[in-house]
């Protein structure tokens, strides 16, 4: 069994599934479905629900409906209807129908007719400040009935036909279920079932033909009950809800699925709300919801997090009734494990100096043939060595000391595949700028709000970093790794992000969509061990930008191993190209 079916094996899931096994549903397959509001972007924390639904039901051999709860025209847009389908499918997943509960919405309308015709719903005129002091005003006092709860049926059902005929404003009155308010359940306190919007906003599916909307409380379980679910999985926020979940479809006799809930998965040290993303793109904050330094669904991908390494993190953390509440850290320590083993190896100088070979001639050439990994199947290719190298900025220092053993005055080092060490004679060093970094665990926890948090140099830029020449054989032989939701031929037409390779020494990177012919734009995926002080996809991480220039020379007794190469051989100026 694939390693990925462990949550689903023993533990809380199996539980849920012991009390309704497949003989025991509706045409005996368990159905379950992904339901997202189509307001903003998925996060991380979606993931969680989309691996649970679309992997309990193909661990039993059912079926996941993605189901888009657009019910609220105010906040949903194409963008992330779109954006939502091609996540889940990313994450490797293929709904068995793609829904919508605006298609419900004329069935929908009919239930709430059969309520009030039943007694058992109502339509309320109270404010919301009524509304709250009669379900105990939030501080424990007595609750007490809407004067309107007893009217007569009729009179309710000839109001309810008003609000969808457009006859009051937003605000003005309400649909609400006639539960018990005795019960100590705050969802059993006769909830809105309908409520009237502005006519300013247009369906995106059904454009101005309604004036009224059904509530998440109302449409989640009816919705569910029409598309046939067995199990209803969602996270423990909702666990309250159960109870008004099964008294809806109790009251209108319809066919009720089994709600259960588990922990919702938290990432500490960044925001996930989407309303706080929202604000950090409309602030421009950030560039978009894909920016790399977000953690939603878009980001992650445009930053190189492969699908695979996401579900394996979900996989690992397991599921219980608990919050998971993780660290960036331990998401990162994940990638790391699942990108070690999956893509091939380069050189690249982020923040390079150039280190001239003095006692090399202006044409020294010299091909080295360097693996792409460890495993042999990834193959090799050449790079070549000249006179010029660069190195990368904290390879060197201007004083040596017994405890550094990188290139310093009078010190050798080694260069990864060339036969011999060279030795610092001399540098020359330029004016040094230094930043220092800012970075927080709990962005919300900040008194002034989470905005006040924000680091203003939360973007580190190399502008003039390096890369070996076989950047571009890997780039042709993308995607990295070729599975998941990404699998597919290797043409040379990857999408950048699953250009991915393990930068030596330094990182593992990707290809950035900004890349045009003439530049290539990189974004690191994680580095290659924790940094105790940051997270890489923190808010918060600056660059030292000294520049220096150093030479040196091939210590003596090993220079006489190099060998001329052909001048027919074409030139390259040092170990890379420009990026």
């Amino acid at each position: 069994m694939d390693s990925s079916d462990s949550m689903f094996e023993a533990g809380f899931l199996a539980n849920v599934y012991s009390e309704r096994p497949i003989d025991s549903t509706p045409n005996a397959k368990v159905v379950t479905r992904f339901p997202p509001e189509p307001n903003g972007h998925l996060h991380i924390g979606h993931s969680k629900a989309i691996a649970i639904n679309f992997g309990f039901a193909r661990y039993h051999g059912g079926a996941c409906n993605l189901r888009f709860d657009d019910t609220n025209p105010m906040g949903e847009k194409a963008e992330f209807f779109e954006a939502i389908e091609e996540m889940v499918k990313w994450l490797g997943f293929t709904p068995d129908q793609v829904t919508y509960s605006s298609d419900r919405f004329d069935d929908l309308y009919n239930l709430a007719e059969q309520l009030i015709i039943g007694g058992s719903a109502y339509v309320c005129h109270c404010s919301t400040a009524e509304v709250q002091a009669q379900r105990g005003g939030g501080k424990g006092c007595p609750r007490y009935p809407c004067p309107h709860r007893d009217r007569p049926s009729s009179q309710s059902l000839l109001e309810f036909r008003g609000m969808r005929d457009g006859e009051y404003r937003p605000q003005e009155v309400a649909l609400r279920l006639k539960q018990n308010l005795e019960d100590g359940n705050p969802q059993m306190w006769d909830l809105t079932a309908y409520r009237v919007l502005d006519s300013k906003y247009k369906h995106h599916r059904t454009g101005d033909k309604w004036r009224i909307y059904p509530t998440y409380d109302f449409t989640h379980c009816l919705c569910d009950s029409l598309e046939g679910i067995t199990h209803s999985l969602c996270t423990t926020e909702f666990e309250l809800s159960r109870v008004s979940y099964n008294w809806l479809c109790d009251q209108l006799k319809v066919y009720t699925p089994m709600q259960r809930e588990y922990g919702r998965l938290n990432l500490t040290g960044t925001v996930l709300s989407k309303r706080k993303i929202q604000q950090l793109v409309e602030e421009n904050h950030v560039r978009g919801w894909d920016d790399p330094r977000l953690y939603t669904l878009v980001a992650l991908r445009r930053r190189g997090v492969p699908p695979g390494a996401i579900l394996a993190f979900v996989n690992e953390l397991g599921v219980t009734k608990g919050v998971t509440n993780i660290d960036i850290k331990r998401f990162e320590q994940t990638i790391r494990g699942y990108l070690e083993s999956t893509v091939p190896r380069l050189m690249l100088v982020p923040d390079p100096i150039l280190v001239i070979i003095d006692n090399l001639s202006d044409d020294h050439l010299e091909m080295l043939e360097v693996p792409f990994a460890k495993e042999a199947s990834y193959g090799t290719h050449l790079i070549p060595f000249t006179k010029r190298v660069y190195i990368d900025r904290s390879d060197f220092r201007e004083e040596a000391s017994k405890d550094y053993f990188r290139l310093a005055p009078r010190k050798s080092v080694g260069l990864l595949k060339v036969p011999y060490p060279i030795l610092a004679t001399s540098f020359e060093r330029d004016a040094t700028t230094s930043l220092k970094p800012k970075t927080s665990s709990n962005p919300d926890g900040h008194p002034d709000g989470f905005i006040a948090d924000l680091n203003p140099n939360s973007e580190e830029k190399y502008s003039n970093a390096y890369i070996e020449v076989g950047f571009d054989e890997v780039r042709r032989r993308a995607p990295w790794p070729n599975k998941d939701g990404e699998a597919g031929p290797r043409s040379g037409t990857a999408p950048g992000e699953t250009v991915r390779f393990q930068g030596t020494r330094v990182g593992y990177f990707c290809v950035d969509k900004d890349s045009t012919v003439e530049q290539t734009v990189l974004n690191r995926i994680v580095s290659l061990k924790e940094d105790s002080g940051k997270a890489d996809g923190q808010l918060g991480r600056v660059a030292e930008l000294p520049l220096q220039v150093a030479t040196a020379k091939t210590v003596q007794k090993q220079a006489k191993k190099i060998k001329k190469i052909s001048k027919d051989v074409e030139k390259a100026d040092g170990l890379s190209e420009d990026v």
